[in-house]
């Protein structure tokens, strides 16, 4: 892969900087690196020094997609169902539609957020069988819209089918190649320098031939050499029940550590049928002031122990090591808790542990995870996640309410991010 300049990606301000000239496709090509152009200028004085008419896509999204329905918002855009127009093309897009800036209820263009300059760089230059590809980027009417190859599935979605009191377990054969492709995907990422920094079951998709997708690099970054902290950019990542002990207590020079803990967790609730580590969140009064998850911390101290010198030698030099004092002392349950959610594979409890290592230094890397013996004994390992299975999980639900992708979108209508509850009567199952 050709690693993007961290020096680009760590700009404050994107809108209408060289950064993002060099990151807008045009409308008419793939998201590669080979087919990047610069993005015009909105008006610009020909040789007579009459301006020029505005900038005006040549090909627009409704032109090119069909939009079956609206799939679920988040911080920073929407994401919707498509299918292509193309003639002899029937294939299905996810489209993804950051949101304009907003003063009041007035919408105001001032640029594009460092998050999405992030993530459309690196989805142009990453490529990987375990990570979402993405199809094209088009700019139309300062609207910037990524265009996704489409799953049908996401973890979150497998789980609660399966949470169902009349239904069994997740098979062990589909945790073990979910599992396996999840870590083929990150240790990918990690040869590349790119932290995830956001892994949760709702975003890791998998398609209807049982592939695995790791998606919304929202969060996402290089670490290769950068020219500040990791905790100067952005003070809080990865969701509560999946963040690591050592960004709980304030580390600000974090490493990819915190993206097995968070493999670790999911493959628990693959296991489990719930988040293994539910805390409730600290909500941040002011945004320069992070707070102290006591909670969720206390969540894992619970299961996992209190975090000795001993255990991991570093976490008196944690910045908010102080926060630990008045903890009640616990041992290590994590055995009696796997065995609790009827769990009896032994590599399997050894393969949890070494991701849930509580020093990130001894936790296991994506790399020597692969090549645990949990993945050679036992349930035969497939790349078909689905292989064997005598039932079809039910495919994403796809709301068409909120279904023009033409209007500004906002947070307070559809499906709410990671959910998914809401009205069922007006949603449909797209087969």
């Amino acid at each position: 892969m050709q690693r993007v300049n961290d020096r680009e990606l760590d700009k404050d301000d994107c809108g209408g900087g060289p950064n993002l000239q060099t990151i807008i496709t045009a409308s008419t090509a793939t998201a590669t690196p080979t087919t990047r152009h610069p993005l015009p200028n909105r008006h610009r004085e020909d040789d007579a020094g009459e301006n020029m008419p505005p900038y005006r896509s040549k090909v627009r999204v409704l032109d090119r997609y069909q939009i079956i329905g609206f799939i679920s918002s988040g911080t920073y855009g929407r994401v919707y169902k498509a299918r292509s127009k193309l003639p002899g093309n029937t294939k299905e897009f996810a489209i993804k539609k950051f949101k304009p800036d907003k003063e009041g209820e007035i919408i105001q263009y001032t640029g594009i957020s460092q998050s999405a300059c992030r993530e459309m760089a690196l989805c142009s230059e990453l490529g990987h069988e375990n990570i979402i590809h993405l199809h094209e980027i088009i700019l139309e009417d300062k609207c910037i819209y990524m265009v996704f190859e489409y799953a049908e599935h996401d973890l979150l979605q497998i789980v609660h089918f399966h949470s169902h009191p009349e239904r069994r377990s997740i098979p062990e054969a589909t945790v073990k190649s979910v599992l396996w492709q999840l870590l083929n995907g990150v240790s990918y990422l990690h040869q590349n320098w790119v932290l995830h920094r956001d892994l949760k079951p709702a975003n890791i998709m998998v398609t209807a031939a049982g592939e695995v997708k790791i998606g919304d690099l929202g969060l996402a970054r290089l670490f290769w050499k950068p020219l500040q902290s990791l905790y100067t950019g952005d003070k809080v990542v990865v969701t509560i029940w999946y963040r690591a002990p050592e960004l709980l207590l304030g580390s600000k020079h974090y490493t990819a550590a915190i993206d097995l803990w968070a493999v670790g967790c999911i493959f628990a609730e693959l296991l489990a049928l719930r988040p293994i580590f539910k805390g409730e969140e600290a909500k941040m009064e002011k945004k320069s002031t992070v707070p102290f998850q006591k909670n969720q911390m206390q969540k894992i101290i619970e299961i996992l122990g209190t975090p000795t010198k001993e255990r991991w030698p570093g976490v008196a030099q944690q910045p908010e090591h102080s926060q630990l004092l008045p903890f009640k002392q616990y041992p290590n349950h994590l055995e009696s808790w796997y065995h609790q959610i009827g769990a009896t594979n032994a590599l399997g409890f050894q393969l949890l542990s070494g991701l849930l290592e509580y020093d990130p230094t001894q936790r296991l890397t994506a790399q020597s995870a692969l090549e645990h013996p949990y993945f050679v004994e036992g349930a035969k390992l497939t790349l078909n996640a689905f292989d064997g299975q005598a039932f079809e999980y039910p495919h994403r639900r796809v709301s068409q309410d909120d279904n023009d992708i033409s209007l500004p979108g906002t947070k307070r209508s559809g499906l709410p991010d990671d959910s998914l509850g809401g009205s069922r009567a007006k949603r449909l199952k797209e087969g």
